[in-house]
């Protein structure tokens, strides 16, 4: 049964809040990518102390502000692509989806039936609830096998990220009920422990996923990489599409897709969020070394 994993994070509504703060950073440091602000003009902005925002933007980014700048910069999906590249043929055999055990939450998958499939999951129960993450308000959707679908909300809101994810199983029944995705959310919050995963999904669209599964996290790979290493070298855009298609984003690290030219591609669920996603894996990588504060 295939597995990965993710990194360890601090309470699930601490980094929420964390998250909403440093959001709003994120979109001043982009305004004045040309001026750097400071970190007293950030923390002005915030209404906090400089000091206060330092602890803050450092508990959920891993690293200083300033240091963290550099990873959202524009040209970062280019520097990820010359440094921190994987050959996905590779990156399973040498081990390099657990380099570091930087992770603590370690996920089992299985897929459902290609009948499942076709059926659009007619006879399915999904029930589904709203929790916390490091990047805002996740909403959770999960079978009685596993969680079957995770979507982010800051950037589209509740409604839209509930229609589009309903779409994907026109024939499921849904219920709201917290209860039942109750425990996950501690394994969700914390990124400890073990998730396990009920994806829906075709045949072509499970490899995808798959390949996306060995992509290690703090580094990146290409649509054309992906649709090479599952057998389709000319499918680059029906790999985007299947990309694009992932029930459970950032457990299945779709935002680690890159284009080839170094820009960033689509995500689903907003820019600014795969931004900030690789941004904070980026930083978390590197954490490890000295920092100019």
């Amino acid at each position: 049964m295939p597995a990965t994993d993710l990194h360890p994070a601090n309470d699930g509504a601490d980094q929420t809040y964390h998250y909403a703060l440093m959001r709003r950073a994120i979109d001043l440091i982009d305004a004045r990518a040309d001026a750097p602000p400071s970190l007293e003009e950030l923390a002005g902005e915030m209404r906090m102390s400089p000091a206060h925002f330092q602890r803050v933007f450092s508990a959920w980014a891993g690293v200083s502000p300033k240091r963290f700048q550099q990873y959202l910069t524009l040209g970062h999906a280019k520097v990820l692509l010359s440094e921190r590249f994987t050959l996905l043929d590779t990156a399973h055999e040498a081990g390099l989806s657990g380099t570091g055990r930087l992770h603590d939450l370690f996920l089992r998958w299985e897929a459902m039936s290609p009948g499942d499939y076709a059926r659009g999951g007619a006879g399915l129960t999904i029930r589904h609830g709203w929790l916390d993450g490091p990047f805002g308000e996740m909403l959770v959707m999960v079978t009685d096998r596993g969680i079957c679908g995770l979507a982010f909300v800051s950037e589209t809101g509740r409604d839209a990220a509930l229609a589009d994810m309903v779409a994907r199983w026109p024939r499921a029944t849904f219920v709201e009920d917290a209860a039942a995705v109750a425990p996950h959310a501690a394994a969700l919050g914390a990124l400890k422990g073990e998730a396990r995963l009920h994806l829906i999904g075709a045949p072509f669209q499970i490899k995808v996923w798959e390949a996306l599964m060995r992509i290690p996290s703090g580094h990146v790979t290409t649509y054309g990489e992906i649709a090479g290493a599952i057998g389709n070298p000319k499918a680059v855009r029906a790999v985007g599409t299947a990309v694009g298609r992932n029930p459970v984003s950032w457990l299945i690290p779709c935002h680690r897709a890159l284009r080839k030219s170094g820009g960033l591609g689509g995500y689903h669920w907003g820019l600014p969020v795969k931004r900030a996603m690789l941004a904070w894996e980026g930083a978390r990588a590197d954490a490890r070394r000295p920092e100019d504060a």
